[in-house]
């Protein structure tokens, strides 16, 4: 009995005690679940295919509840897995164009410059930890395939040049051979992205694609014309050029000039390739455009419709922006229409383009002028999310000039004037009072001019604001002095990069002091003056994006909410294209700051436009690239190139002089043939960064 009793109280204790450990045990090592990722792991469908890019439902479940991963990652998963998702994140589910994968290199592994042998080695992470690979290109692709092993959906394989080759029709846009890539040659992209892509030096770039001011993918529409698959030529010109059959006419073709095929004969006829492939299109009767991302439901306005006005309107409606374009004459397209002859730009070739625009989605409102028929507060108060203005300087008042209808001089932005004219109006005795504050943009001695003309007319307060410094201004010491002394203030190394106000009037301009440091790093220090006129001494006015202010934590809620009257605006600036050598305010130097030389430089500042403006849009910053290659950014180049053949270059088919006597109207050149277009093509180098193969120690194709 008593044996008993001592083995029940001996069992009773060890239970106590496993008891109390399990109870510790618990505690110590007890994982915390987030309920909210079970909830999206059960609503997952369990098949851990890894089509979203993680190894299983679970950790992608884990990566959408930190905001890594969306609520429409999962590929097995249909619209409902998605919006169930959604709503347990308390998220809205928005439509989002598809991913794909695309290699970015153009040279494989067969023609490197083997620097390494690596007996065993058959993973591109691995290799590249040892010296950086086998190439010579510090970028290009290692060619053992990781990303081919990686892809869960075999979208990938090797090509016979050792690059990977996408399957467009397996591919998901997962992103594992992105992740997996140590090199970042292969990337998901998407019509946006290439949109508003700028090259960068990261990626392998040819010396065409980096002096062409619209950042064309010339390499990729070439090989494509090379191929005899025109079409797909065609659509690659479009994602950042919707004027191939103009600028394959009247272009100044800068691409040319950094052919490497100079280096052994002629340039490639990138131009006329170019053109070729927009006839391709025009007599074909069949409109070749890029697919429009999804519908965002918000509305831009575009005030001019000129090429510039008209690219930014085209690329906002593919980035899925409904864009209306406003034009002050009877027809779009600007100094195209009025300012080239009929025998180099046909008029049918400009109409063909345009309506391209406009049957793409873009809509067109014309004899509708800046000032007589809308403001920019009425345009915001309509409902528009945003406004951009690209009315020019020169080219729109000779425009608006020529016009039959020509009521007056252009008007201008709200409180913004072109210094020039109230110079002209001041000498001419049309004195007219300024404003109470009134700020002078540059100009030199003219802007010093315009000052004393304003305080002379009742101005209180005038600035001059100037990009230069002090020492290289054009004003001496004694003329600065005088011009103090009446009132006059200097805002030496600054730049306006902001405006505000309400309605049609101008109240308030930000400006930034550029401060350079010893490590050649510039800062800024920003200040808000209240200014209700400004006078630019660019010869244009400013492209600036118009949007409604709202207070600091204000919802943005403007389709819902009633706007005030008048409505509160601020401006955005577009960020600057790859020859500005700042990166601050308006008129930035290195930009074009008169009318644009070629249409072409149009054509690239309407696309960052629409790049700023969906950015904008879509709560992304507004800026360029860090690493965005400029005119004098120095990247990897080659001097000559060794063994190349010799190729002629195609001559471009002309009409004879007799013809031309005949018919001054008809145009001069006629545009290659197919087989031309082919031959010609197949002359192009397909260079990346640099070129990898060597012969006796020089680097060359």
């Amino acid at each position: 009995m008593l044996g008993m009793l001592g083995g029940i109280l001996v069992m009773g204790t060890v239970g106590v005690v496993v008891g109390v450990g399990l109870a510790l045990a618990s505690k110590i090592f007890y994982v915390y679940v987030d309920p909210k990722i079970e909830a999206v792991d059960e609503a997952l469908p369990g098949a851990n295919c890894g089509g979203c890019g993680y190894p299983g439902c679970g950790s992608n479940a884990e990566a959408i509840v930190a905001g890594k991963s969306s609520p429409s990652s999962c590929v097995a998963g249909g619209t409902e897995i998605a919006e169930e998702i959604a709503e347990i994140m308390g998220m809205k589910l928005e439509a989002r164009e598809p991913d794909i994968a695309m290699p970015g290199c153009s040279y494989g592994l067969h023609v490197a410059d083997v620097k390494y042998i690596y007996n065993g080695i058959n993973d591109c992470r691995a290799a590249v930890l040892l010296n950086g690979g086998t190439k010579v290109c510090p970028i290009g692709c290692l060619g053992l395939g990781t990303c081919v092993q990686a892809c869960p959906f075999d979208a990938l394989s090797m090509g016979p040049d050792n690059l990977p080759v996408v399957d467009p029709d397996r591919c998901t846009g997962c992103g594992t051979c992105e992740r997996i890539c140590p090199k970042h040659i292969i990337t998901l992209t998407s019509h946006t992205r290439r949109i508003q892509a700028e090259h960068t030096t990261d990626e392998c770039t040819a010396p065409c694609q980096r002096a062409c001011p619209a950042g064309i993918d010339i390499p990729a529409y070439i090989h494509q014309i090379a191929e005899k698959n025109y079409a797909e030529a065609v659509r690659i010109i479009k994602e950042t050029n919707p004027f191939p059959a103009i600028c394959g006419r009247i272009c100044v073709q800068p691409c040319e000039y950094d052919c490497r095929r100079n280096l052994v004969d002629e340039p490639v006829a990138i131009n006329h390739l170019k053109r070729f492939v927009s006839d391709y299109e025009r007599t074909s009767g069949e409109r070749i455009n890029v697919p429009r991302a999804p519908e965002t439901g918000k509305r831009i306005a575009v005030v001019g419709g000129g090429a510039e006005g008209l690219t930014a309107a085209y690329l906002l409606n593919r980035l899925g922006h409904d864009s209306t374009a406003y034009e002050a004459t009877a027809q779009m397209g600007g100094i195209l229409r009025i300012g080239l002859p009929e025998n180099r730009l046909p008029r049918d070739v400009l109409d063909w383009e345009i309506n391209g625009i406009l049957d793409a989605g873009v809509q067109a409102l014309t004899n509708q002028k800046l000032g007589r028929d809308f403001t920019i507060d009425s345009l915001l108060k309509e409902g528009f999310s945003g406004v951009f203005v690209a009315t020019g300087g020169w080219d729109s008042q000779l425009s608006d000039q020529l016009s039959e209808k020509s009521d007056g001089p252009l008007q201008t932005l709200p409180g913004v004037q072109l210094l020039i004219d109230f110079i002209l109006n001041q000498r001419a005795g049309k004195a007219s009072p300024a404003g109470k504050n009134v700020m002078i943009l540059g100009g030199g001695k003219s802007g010093l001019e315009a000052a004393r003309a304003a305080l002379k007319n009742g101005s209180e307060n005038v600035n001059i604001v100037l990009r230069s410094s002090l020492e290289r201004s054009s004003f001496s010491e004694e003329e600065l002095v005088a011009a103090e002394q009446e009132g006059i203030q200097f805002y030496f190394q600054s730049a306006v990069t902001r405006m505000q106000g309400e309605g049609s009037k101008l109240s308030h301009v930000e400006i930034a002091h550029i401060l350079n440091s010893d490590e050649e790093e510039t800062h800024t220090e920003r200040e808000l003056l209240s200014v209700d006129t400004m006078l630019t001494g660019a010869g244009r006015f400013p492209e600036l994006i118009y949007v409604v202010r709202k207070e600091e934590g204000e919802a943005d809620e403007e389709e819902e909410a009633e706007l005030p009257d008048p409505v509160p605006w601020e401006t955005l600036i577009p960020y600057p294209g790859p020859s500005a050598e700042e990166d601050i305010g308006i008129f930035r130097p290195g930009e074009v700051t008169g009318d644009y030389k070629a249409v072409v430089e149009a054509i690239g500042s309407g696309r960052r436009a629409a790049s700023s403006i969906h950015r904008f849009l879509t709560d992304e910053p507004v800026e360029a690239p860090a690493n965005m290659i400029r005119t004098y950014t120095r990247v990897l180049s080659l001097e000559q190139l060794e063994p190349v053949t010799e190729l002629p270059r195609q001559k471009m088919p002309e009409r004879t002089h007799e013809e031309q006597i005949a018919d001054p109207s008809a145009e001069i050149a006629l545009g290659f043939s197919e087989e031309q277009a082919v031959t010609e093509a197949k002359r192009c180098l397909q260079c990346g960064l640099i070129c990898y193969r060597r012969v006796e120690g020089k680097t060359i194709h």
